[in-house]
């Protein structure tokens, strides 16, 4: 994993590009929940990220060596609260919280699903917190490896987007999937997705008998992990775990019906999975 480069650590595998202002939101209902996906770059993805990919899958699923790639973040509105996943670099998603009629300001708490620099970018400016009086929360096994003596170079990124936040950030321990979890936020389950980070987490969004589960970064080009998901990526610090976790959460969703969301899947990055063969498929929601 590229540890070295918390702040651009996805960009250095994709050229990022304009888009049109009607294509950088979905907007998507779980009962009395809405889930508004917020695009922060959109780009093309390099297959130079793929751990060892087989030729012959390439050549079938991605062809032309690249494919479209996007850093993405969610704004949850609740009966009782404003929720961000994530928030890439600060970039266009807080043009889109406007657009949306919401202010930083106005967000109560910021779930991470992990600490690399396009999902915790976003956090500060100048060293001052963005969402002003919002709660951070972040798993503690994530929290331990990236702020701890000796942690990976980047952690010094990682400390820095929390400092402004101070006690006010928490931290929690995800759950097993399918096990019986406590919310986080009314609403907000915390899922163990461990392997692309030591604590990277999904959360499952729940409400009046639906479910929305929002995946993190359990896959990066998604044309190529849906049909085979033990292809990892180099960004994972643990690829054989980074696939695994993939292929159960795949496999548990699928059985279950229940949708899914990603913060590099591509507009509108929300839809549902089904089997298909020895994977999976995507349709994305309308």
């Amino acid at each position: 994993m590229k540890v070295s480069i918390l702040s651009g650590i996805f960009l250095s595998a994709m050229a990022v590009n304009s888009f049109a202002a009607d294509s950088s939101i979905f907007s998507y209902r779980v009962g009395q929940i809405e889930v508004h996906m917020l695009v922060e770059t959109r780009g093309a993805g390099n297959i130079s990220i793929l751990i060892n990919p087989d030729r012959a899958a390439l050549d079938r699923y991605i062809p032309g060596g690249t494919y479209t790639s996007e850093i993405n973040t969610f704004l949850i509105k609740t009966p009782d609260s404003i929720l961000v996943v994530d928030t890439g670099f600060g970039g266009a998603i807080l043009n889109s919280i406007k657009t949306l009629g919401f202010d930083p300001a106005q967000v109560d708490a910021v779930l991470l699903t992990h600490m690399h620099g396009d999902h915790i970018g976003g956090l500060q400016k100048d060293g001052k917190a963005i969402f002003t009086k919002a709660r951070v929360y972040l798993a503690q096994q994530e929290k331990d490896f990236w702020i701890k003596p000796g942690a990976p170079t980047a952690g010094n990124s990682a400390a820095a987007a929390l400092a402004p936040y101070g006690n006010r950030v928490e931290t929690f321990l995800p759950g097993d999937l399918g096990a019986t979890i406590a919310d986080l936020i009314p609403g907000i389950k915390p899922i163990a997705a461990f392997g692309h980070t030591p604590g990277h987490t999904a959360f499952m969004v729940e409400s009046a008998g639906k479910k929305l589960l929002i995946w993190g970064d359990l896959m990066h080009a998604q044309l190529i992990q849906f049909p085979l998901p033990e292809q990892s990526v180099s960004y994972d610090t643990d690829p054989i775990a980074a696939a695994a976790i993939r292929r159960r959460i795949l496999e548990y969703v699928a059985q279950n019906n229940i949708p899914i969301a990603g913060m590099h899947l591509v507009y509108p990055a929300i839809g549902t999975v089904r089997k298909a063969g020895d994977g999976y498929w995507f349709t994305p929601a309308e």
